[in-house]
C-alpha cells in the first residue's frame, strides 16, 4: 500500500492488514498473466509456498527474484548441481532441497510447454472455456473452494508431463493468482 492511499476500499478478506499482502492483493493478484516470465515467477513461488504461508513467500520472493536469476526460465532449467548447493545456503529463500530441485526441473518441463503450446499462457489457457477467464461471483472467502474440476485436470496433466510441487491446491492458487479464475469477492474494488 502506498503512502496516503486508502485503506477504506473494500478487499478480499484474506489480506488482512499488511501493507504487502494489501500492495500484492491490489496489484497483482487476479489480473490476468499473458507474460511467460511472470508466469514462471509465479510458479516458483506457488510452488515454494507448498505448506507455508503465502506471506511467507511474499517476504522473501527479492530473494527468490535474486536466487532465481531474476526468473529466468532457461537459466533456471541449466542450473547445475552446484547451484542447487548454493540455493541450499541462500536464507532469502525456503531452504528445501526437493523444492529447489522441483524448481529447477520445473523449469525445463516449462520450456517444453512453451515449445509444444508456442508459450505457458497458452498452454493455461488451453484448459480455459473457449480459452476465457473464468469469473466467479462469490460473496464470502468460505465459498472460495481449494480446487476445482479446472485445477484437478491442469495439476494431474503437469504432473504427467514431470511437473512437481503443484498440486490441485497450488495449481488452482496458481490459476487465482494468474487472473485465469478471478476470485476476487463480488463486492472487493478489484471487481470493477
Amino acid at each position: 500500500m502506498k503512502e496516503g492511499e486508502s485503506t477504506n476500499k473494500i478487499r478480499c478478506g484474506w489480506c488482512g492488514n499488511d501493507p504487502l499482502y494489501i500492495r500484492y492483493h491490489d496489484e497483482e493478484w487476479g489480473k490476468e498473466v499473458t507474460d511467460d516470465k511472470k508466469m514462471f515467477e509465479f510458479l516458483i513461488l506457488e510452488s515454494a509456498q507448498a505448506g507455508l504461508s503465502w506471506i511467507t513467500i511474499l517476504r522473501k520472493r527479492e530473494g527468490y527474484r535474486k536466487a532465481f536469476a531474476d526468473f529466468d526460465v532457461h537459466k533456471v532449467a541449466a542450473f547445475s548441481e552446484k547451484d542447487e548447493e548454493r540455493l541450499m545456503q541462500d536464507p532469502s529463500i525456503v531452504r528445501n532441497r526437493l523444492k529447489i530441485k522441483a524448481a529447477i526441473s520445473n523449469a525445463r518441463y516449462f520450456i517444453e510447454l512453451q515449445k509444444e503450446f508456442g508459450s505457458f499462457c497458452n498452454y493455461l489457457k488451453s484448459f480455459l472455456p473457449e480459452g476465457q477467464v473464468i469469473v466467479n461471483h462469490w460473496k464470502t472467502l468460505e465459498e472460495i473452494p481449494v480446487s476445482t474440476e479446472l485445477s484437478d485436470k491442469i495439476s494431474l496433466d503437469m504432473k504427467k508431463r514431470g511437473f512437481k510441487f503443484f498440486g490441485i491446491t497450488i495449481c488452482y492458487a496458481h490459476l487465482q493468482a494468474t487472473g485465469y479464475v478471478n476470485d476476487h469477492l463480488i463486492d472487493c474494488h478489484c471487481r470493477k
